[in-house]
């Protein structure tokens, strides 16, 4: 039986929403619906108030309400936010699950989670049976998991229908306007629209365009500073964690020098990998006489929406992957936003009162923006999604109903990635998973570092493996204040390893361990404490997988080859060797690179490495690396090698 209707919201902040308006309209049509989707402007309250708007009107009262989220912040920051407005401790009506942390009990009803956990449980469970809604929240973004996630979940619609059992609704939530795409994707599900709260907005473009986005959004933020008054913030989008120290420091040189009665400035960094405490930093007021100036990656664009923000300046820049299935190199490199990323920005402003967004590019450069992000699912690397598509037993990877259908040259490059690594094999005209591809899978990690943790007891260094990975696994420990650069590189010496990076975290792993996670340590040294223990959480979880895979966990203690060598025979294809001019170039596709500043290896000329990722500003660079023996990577993939080689000769 249908549960007893509960009455609609009696606190003031939840009637205060756009949205509240639209409730008993909105419930009309969703009752009679399978599939919809719903725009609504960021602050509308979509995000925290449909699902309590379903729960409190009985609708799928037959299972958990699902919403996804593309990023970990906001499903946490949304499932506290909604059980404080339920009144109710987080964890049991409202609970979350991201990677490595799940807060959620039999009671919970309503479930914030990441759109890679979401795919991660249909693993098991490809109907999803226990949920009765799901909703795709923050569409837009079009990230790798939400994209699979639609196929999936389309899947799990069709079949529960098939089979005569309990309905799935979906509901697709998206702040952009172009959602055309989704509703016919979901066979022509309805759209509807709430409207927001949005003040008129004023955007100016520069004259000319300009040679260095870095120096003009400096000029604008004095400029700025100068004229307005102080209650009114500016919220500037940058790239990257270093731009923004680096920009944070010239800020606050520059505010020193400011004439006689000009305000005071304080200048907040926002990024991911920030310690919690300081993102935080950014929702509170700034002192009386001051002024607020937010410098923040596109973590901003969506997510987050910060009270008194007058002013956006928009670089026009953003940081994002690109994957080339003919040389198979993902590189994270800086390009321009498309048109809907250049309008979120925009809309960062106007919430509260009329707001102005000063463009760093020509209309003209506008013009000839995309209009939409490409996908992240057709410029990525794709063995992670391959691999957790066979994990489900999808009958053809190639024929996977996708949204926007990634290259089959980009599908191929991953499945032969994934049969490199020995995880995939064809039987009878059919991909499925080697025994070693369903150990891989039972991790929530890229391929390539599931591989590393079980190739690790032959090299008898499992405790160690799984420490790094762990480390690879959250946003940077390590935490660099622009202004403290000298002292930062003096307190680290004392943790640096010649074999690289990943030792070196260790290393420092290792020490803050011995004080017991003391924080004051952890400032003297510039370590994200919060990040840290993080970082033992994920390592007690994926020390449980390996104990249910029965793997013998040993550990190399002082033997720090061992550890090379087991990174060696799962990094492979992320090598690179020194040439005799004193450049790198990588292994296989003789991509030219260099070693990243930030890596202990700078100034040091090791003839072979392997290293995690690439990143492209005015030189490509390699982030993360390990010193290995070129010998190490013919024992892991001599056929590879060996293919590499002839390639090179013709």
């Amino acid at each position: 039986p249908a549960p007893r209707r509960r009455p609609p919201p009696a606190d003031t902040q939840r009637r205060g929403l756009p949205i509240f308006e639209r409730r008993e309209s909105l419930l009309r049509r969703l009752r009679g619906l399978e599939s919809a989707v719903l725009i609504g402007e960021t602050g509308s309250g979509k995000t925290t108030q449909v699902p309590q708007y379903l729960y409190e009107e009985g609708i799928g009262h037959y299972g958990i309400i699902a919403v996804t989220q593309p990023r970990r912040v906001a499903a946490i920051a949304l499932a506290t936010r909604v059980s404080d407005e339920k009144k109710t401790e987080l964890g049991t009506l409202v609970g979350y699950t991201v990677r490595f942390d799940d807060l959620t009990s039999e009671e919970t009803r309503i479930k914030f989670l990441t759109d890679g956990m979401l795919l991660r449980e249909a693993i098991g469970d490809p109907m999803l049976r226990k949920y009765s809604v799901v909703i795709l929240d923050e569409a837009h973004e079009r990230t790798i998991h939400t994209d699979v996630l639609f196929g999936v979940v389309k899947a799990a619609q069709k079949k529960r229908k098939e089979l005569g059992k309990l309905p799935l609704r979906v509901i697709v939530m998206s702040a952009t306007m172009d959602v055309d795409q989704f509703s016919q994707y979901f066979n022509g599900a309805p759209v509807l629209y709430i409207e927001g709260r949005q003040h008129p907005i004023q955007v100016f473009y520069t004259k000319q365009p300009q040679s260095d986005y870095l120096q003009a959004a400096l000029v604008t933020i004095f400029q700025i500073h100068q004229a307005a008054p102080s209650s009114q913030d500016i919220l500037v989008f940058l790239t990257g964690q270093e731009e923004i120290e680096a920009m944070t420091k010239t800020c606050q040189d520059v505010a020193k020098y400011l004439p006689e009665g000009c305000p005071r400035v304080v200048v907040m960094p926002l990024y991911a990998s920030l310690p919690y405490s300081q993102q935080l930093r950014v929702f509170q007021a700034a002192p009386k006489g001051y002024r607020k100036v937010i410098l923040s990656t596109n973590i901003a664009e969506t997510s987050i929406t910060v009270a008194g923000i007058k002013y956006v300046v928009d670089t026009g820049m953003v940081k994002a992957k690109n994957y080339s299935p003919e040389t198979g190199l993902e590189v994270l490199a800086v390009q321009r936003v498309s048109k809907a990323q250049a309008w979120q920005r925009t809309g960062r402003t106007g919430r509260e009162d009329s707001g102005i967004c000063y463009r760093l590019y020509t209309e003209n450069e506008f013009g000839k923006f995309d209009e939409m992000t490409i996908p992240e699912i057709q410029r990525c690397n794709l063995a992670s999604v391959v691999l957790q598509l066979l994990a489900m037993r999808i009958p053809n990877v190639l024929t996977f109903d996708f949204m926007s259908r990634p290259s089959p040259d980009a599908i191929r490059a991953a499945i032969e990635q994934l049969n490199l690594l020995g995880a995939v094999e064809h039987k009878e005209d059919q991909l499925v998973l080697t025994p070693l591809g369903r150990k891989m899978a039972a991790f929530p990690l890229e391929p390539k570092f599931s591989k590393t943790i079980l190739l690790s007891p032959k090299f008898s260094c499992t405790e160690e493996i799984l420490t790094i990975v762990s480390l690879l696994s959250v946003d940077s420990v390590l935490y660099s204040p622009p202004a403290q650069r000298d002292e930062v590189q003096s307190v680290r010496k004392k943790f640096i390893s010649s074999g690289g990076d990943h030792l070196t975290l260790l290393s420092m792993y290792r020490a803050f361990l011995n004080v017991s996670g003391n924080k004051e340590w952890c400032k003297h040294n510039f370590v994200n404490s919060r990040n840290m223990m993080l970082v033992s959480d994920i390592r007690a979880q994926l020390r449980d997988i390996c104990v249910k895979l029965s793997m013998p966990i040993k550990s190399s203690r002082s033997d720090t080859e061992n550890i090379r060598r087991c990174l060696a025979h799962s990094l492979f294809m992320n090598a690179a060797e020194l040439q005799p001019d004193g450049t790198y170039s990588t292994v296989d596709s003789h991509q030219l690179v260099a070693i990243h500043p930030s890596s202990v290896l700078f100034h040091c000329k090791p003839a072979c490495v392997v290293y995690n990722g690439l990143l492209r500003t005015n030189k490509c660079y390699m982030r993360d690396l390990c010193v290995v023996d070129a010998d190490w990577l013919y024992e892991a993939a001599p056929d590879y090698f060996r293919r590499r080689l002839r390639t090179a000769r013709n």
